[in-house]
């Protein structure tokens, strides 16, 4: 449904992400950002989903072409590992948000494992953003904490996570909460990366809530 385009960053060099165009001219925009395996199958289909409900969603290819099987957890994490987070975030993502916003229209962030990560660093970091939703990833405090936060956030987690666990939600939740910032956080009964139907940890029933929240969220921010 979309197509691979090349977009330019803020420092002037070029960057490619897959763009999933909505069948309405200025439509509201989204960026999607990958789970640690990069810019997978996976990712590509939420942008295909979002553009049907109405988003142009661009997805950044935080990897440059490097796709991680999802075997291969070790390799996955060295690719992590190696990412410059915050240039990623000021330029690759800022450069998806500056291409969507192009025409005038509202832009939103979300992304899953990695990308939530990611995205909370966005809400703090990236201007042009109107709203940020998170699924099961958080950054560690000194570079994104809860006072940073400039625009509404949505997040989704999992009970069963040992990656972001109850209790680092919990933490986060609570310095949101302390900070005055606009939030909702949702849980699951359900392991990490749950939303990925690729994945064996696949749960639709947790997954297919947290879609219609996602939309219901993008809806009350975008349009």
């Amino acid at each position: 449904m979309g197509t691979r385009i090349s977009f330019k960053r803020p420092d002037g060099k070029d960057a490619e992400g897959y763009l999933a165009k909505a069948s309405k001219a200025n439509s509201p925009g989204v960026v999607v950002i990958q789970e640690w395996w990069g810019l997978q199958d996976q990712i590509r289909g939420v942008c295909d989903r979002l553009a049907l409900s109405g988003y142009e969603a661009l997805a950044p290819d935080l990897y440059s072409g490097t796709v991680i099987p999802y075997h291969d957890a070790e390799a996955a994490n060295r690719e992590m590992q190696s990412l410059n987070f915050i240039d990623a975030t000021d330029q690759t993502v800022r450069g998806a948000v500056q291409y969507l916003a192009r025409t005038g229209a509202k832009v939103g962030i979300t992304g899953f494992c990695m990308g939530g990560a990611v995205t909370v660093i966005a809400a703090a970091r990236v201007p042009g953003l109107t709203a940020a939703a998170a699924f099961y990833g958080l950054p560690p405090a000194e570079v994104a904490g809860p006072k940073d936060i400039r625009i509404p956030l949505q997040g989704q987690f999992a009970n069963k996570d040992d990656y972001v666990t109850p209790d680092a939600v919990n933490a986060f939740e609570a310095g949101l909460k302390a900070a005055g910032k606009p939030y909702e956080f949702f849980r699951y009964d359900a392991d990490h990366a749950f939303f990925n139907e690729q994945r064996d940890v696949h749960e639709r029933k947790s997954a297919e809530l947290a879609w219609g929240r996602l939309l219901a969220f993008l809806k009350s921010h975008l349009g």
